[in-house]
């Protein structure tokens, strides 16, 4: 006898142009104005984001904020207020368990809320959005948009759909066609390099994705392959963790003038990685992954990692892995903008074996 368990139902909640919108509250002479937050365009800075208004203009998150003066010059620049925008976060986050413990942040601005068990609003999804979203905006002066389905990923991709204050619905019954007919650039988690290469295989929507058998996926995809496979068909099985243990430590800098000098690289990779162990020793954790981020002059991006047998816990030892990694580079070649380093593959430690590393630049 089979018994069928309960349809799950998840909101995801995406508030809309998140620091942006912080900041036209709170400056009336921002409102209807191309808004840009992030560093300043002279300054070597990124659009950490903007509002709608300086969308129309091709701006948007992680662009330099060199090439947004350029699309819109009458744009405002505004500093963020990381502090202001966590309180806010905060608030929301209020909100949210006010409804369900099964509440699952992604960042300051989404989460995902799982409301299957919640019996408010008739146990009805969608009116439980909301009132969630009426919530957000007489509470704090903001508007949220939400997604409701019955897995992360469609609930995901709908809060996507009528943005700004949007809220859509994805049932049972439609998530399957809906996939089918969705432009796999539209697939939350397939970014543009495997947009590229699905193209190329000639997957280019999810009725092309749902057409290869899953030995073909996982032979050009890998591990990702059992992913594009369920998702093909709207399966999503991932629950929604009211905790996110951490996956990786990292500390990253966007230098004010170009770095050359491989020797100067090293130095700033060694006070980098400094930091990022002071960071995972307050977290009493160890690491066996050490990666390395480059940035060249012309925004290209790299990596590279190496991982250990033996527990990172300090720096003394690390520059000849540091400079075997930065060998398959061209750092000498081209000049660095940027340069970060990430502590992964991570385990707690016994705080006795810890020693007092030096917590300077904090």
């Amino acid at each position: 006898m089979t018994i069928d368990r309960p349809q799950r139902k998840i909101i995801h909640i995406d508030m809309d142009a998140f620091f942006a919108a912080v900041e036209q509250r709170d400056n009336p002479a921002y409102r209807g104005k191309a808004i840009v937050v992030g560093g300043r365009p002279d300054a070597r800075g990124v659009v950490a984001t903007c509002s709608y208004e300086a969308r129309k203009y091709g701006i948007h998150s992680a662009m330099p904020s060199s090439h947004a003066y350029r699309l819109c010059p009458q744009a405002i620049f505004v500093k963020p207020r990381f502090e202001v925008y966590k309180e806010v976060s905060a608030a929301i986050r209020r909100i949210f368990s006010d409804y369900t413990e099964l509440f699952e942040p992604l960042s300051l601005d989404e989460a995902y809320l799982d409301v299957s068990a919640v019996s408010r609003c008739q146990g009805s999804a969608t009116l439980i959005a909301k009132e969630i979203k009426e919530r957000i905006r007489r509470q704090t002066g903001l508007t949220a948009s939400a997604g409701i389905s019955y897995n992360k990923f469609l609930a995901k991709i709908a809060s996507d759909i009528n943005k700004p204050d949007g809220l859509y619905l994805i049932t049972p019954e439609q998530g399957p066609g809906f996939v089918e007919q969705l432009a796999i650039g539209k697939f939350h988690g397939i970014g543009k390099a495997t947009e590229q290469k699905m193209h190329a295989l000639g997957i280019r929507t999810g009725q092309d994705l749902k057409q290869w058998p899953l030995p073909l996926l996982v032979q050009h995809f890998g591990k990702s392959g059992q992913h594009y496979y369920d998702i093909a068909r709207g399966i999503d099985e991932r629950p929604v963790r009211n905790f996110r243990p951490s996956k990786s430590v990292g500390v990253e800098i966007t230098y004010q003038e170009d770095l050359e000098d491989p020797a100067v690289i090293l130095q700033q990779l060694l006070d980098l990685m400094r930091k990022a162990l002071a960071r995972l020793a307050a977290k009493q954790m160890t690491a066996h992954t050490l990666t390395v981020k480059l940035k060249y002059h012309n925004f290209v991006q790299i990596t590279r990692s190496k991982t250990l047998s033996q527990a990172i816990t300090r720096v003394e030892g690390f520059e000849g892995v540091l400079a075997d990694l930065l060998k398959d580079t061209e750092v000498g070649a081209k000049k660095v903008r940027l340069l970060g380093i990430a502590l992964s593959s991570l385990d707690s430690a016994a705080p006795l074996n810890w020693r007092q590393l030096d917590l300077f630049d904090y």
